[in-house]
């Protein structure tokens, strides 16, 4: 029987702890602490993550109950639900906001070798925001109608292994356009994005870096076109044309050319017009290029379903964007064990498996895969040596 340390301590052993403690010293987080560190708070929200525990009272329940294990689980502070709600109020977000840009790093590294349906050497990224609707009386600085508060995601996830690798909260009333201005973008990447997103000054801004975008166009584009390609329309293509710009304001904010594709998908029985300013990649490849946009709705749904961000443990600003950062690190340190461990199975299946193992001294692959696990024990193990 293994003896060894708990699950949850094998799940946080993953994380690089040195680093995490240079971001709380960026920050002063442990400034004037002296029993409940950033590191006690961080291992009971992503518990709190990890268990699908549903409020503060929650957290401090479940893990007094197993008191004598926390030392083990890495949290030398007494846990309070008081304690906790203040530390999540007044700590500074950002030391958790850089811990996850981190752990980006490590995962992205780990999945650049997926694979996508379109052989690019480039990045490939889709941008898109969802919105966590919450209540104006108890949110009021969320604003986002009248009678309505709400927090959006603002994200730039990588297609290859659908990790994010940039996310912006904001309060509902930003919109998704202007999140273009906050990019740094990667030259020759593509950048998949929908019609939110279209605006030819900023589109511009991003042709000049150089890097590459796919997006819709509108019912109501006003162009010229140069030229027509011709295309295999058993495909779904219906034209692949070189266009201009010939809008007052467009065409001065835009002032090159533009490539426009026509794709009908049967699937669905739609029809749609991209636009992009990449010329070299066939117009099959873009379509299939902004047919893995999906994913990152499929991100936001997966997130949604199985990640503590609908329910929030405080109600200020910093408290929301603590715990959305704290879940997003045990979104990717879950990812990032999925392929160290060469996992099969999916990132749902781990945290289920983890949710019911927390508290258990088993072996974490053991735990994961389902494998037997024997420890050798030979017959004088236990018997002390007097001589050597």
């Amino acid at each position: 029987m293994y003896s060894g340390a708990l699950v949850f301590s094998q799940v946080i052993s993953h994380l690089p702890m040195h680093r995490f403690h240079r971001c709380v010293s960026r920050y002063r987080g442990n400034h004037k602490v002296k029993r409940f560190s950033c590191r006690d708070q961080f291992l009971c929200m992503a518990f709190a993550q990890l268990t699908y525990r549903e409020s503060l009272r929650d957290i401090e329940a479940c893990l007094r109950a197993q008191k004598s294990k926390l030392y083990h689980m890495g949290i030398r502070g007494n846990v309070a639900r008081n304690t906790l709600a203040n530390a999540n109020r007044v700590r500074d977000w950002k030391i958790y906001a850089d811990f996850a840009q981190l752990l980006i790093q490590q995962a992205r590294a780990l999945y650049s070798s997926e694979p996508l349906s379109v052989d690019l050497d480039q990045s490939v990224y889709a941008l898109d925001s969802t919105t966590v609707d919450l209540c104006l009386s108890t949110f009021p600085w969320a604003k986002f109608r009248r009678a309505k508060a709400a927090v959006k995601l603002h994200t730039l996830l990588d297609l290859q292994g659908s990790i994010p690798t940039f996310i912006h909260v904001t309060d509902g009333k930003v919109h998704d356009v202007q999140i273009l201005d906050e990019l740094i973008p990667n030259p020759g990447a593509y950048y998949v994005m929908d019609r939110a997103y279209l605006d030819f000054h900023r589109l511009y801004t991003l042709h000049q870096c150089p890097a590459f975008f796919v997006t819709r166009a509108k019912t109501n584009l006003q162009y010229r076109r140069l030229y027509s390609r011709p295309v295999d329309k058993n495909t779904g293509l219906r034209c692949d044309q070189t266009i201009r710009l010939t809008g007052p304001l467009s065409s001065l904010k835009y002032p090159e050319n533009l490539r426009r594709i026509k794709f009908y998908d049967v699937q669905n029985d739609a029809t749609m017009v991209f636009l992009t300013n990449n010329f070299s990649l066939s117009a099959i490849n873009i379509a299939d290029l902004y047919h893995h946009r999906w994913r990152i709705e499929l991100f936001f749904k997966w997130i949604k379903q199985h990640l503590r961000i609908k329910r929030f443990y405080g109600t200020s600003e910093n408290a929301v964007k603590t715990q959305i950062w704290i879940a997003v690190s045990v979104y990717v340190l879950v990812a990032i064990i999925k392929k160290r461990l060469n996992l099969e199975i999916s990132l749902y299946t781990i945290l289920q498996i983890l949710s019911i193992t927390i508290f258990e001294r088993s072996s974490l692959l053991q735990v994961l895969t389902d494998n037997e696990y024997k420890e050798e024990i030979t017959s004088d193990q236990k018997q002390l040596k007097l001589f050597t």
